[in-house]
């Protein structure tokens, strides 16, 4: 089975507004990293957030060094959200599962 990197593209809503309006985290998931990053950059740019936070440079940076990305936007001194992006390998190859060997018994 041929393994294949997707993008997980999480918002997550942080800091004390969260308190007042509880949210659930939104995720997606991408098969392409400039897809995913275009996809949040439109979304913040309707909804007038600054997009030049995520870019291609410092997500694929990120990825590659800390293997997540995670960016926080704020407004007035308080955090909204935070976008965060992860690789997920899909068809890993096929371990153990930490499953141990039978037992077999003595003859």
């Amino acid at each position: 089975m041929r393994q294949a990197i997707i993008y997980e593209v999480t918002i997550q809503y942080i800091g004390s507004l969260n308190d007042v309006r509880r949210r659930e985290p939104f995720t997606v998931y991408f098969s392409n990293l400039k897809r995913a990053i275009e996809c949040v950059q439109t979304n913040l740019a309707i909804n007038g957030w600054e997009q030049r936070k995520v870019n291609y440079t410092a997500v694929y940076r990120a990825l590659k060094i800390k293997n997540k990305f995670v960016c926080d936007f704020d407004a007035l001194k308080t955090k909204f959200f935070q976008v965060v992006i992860t690789t997920k390998t899909l068809n890993p190859k096929l371990t153990t599962l930490g499953i141990d060997e039978y037992p077999a018994t003595k003859h």
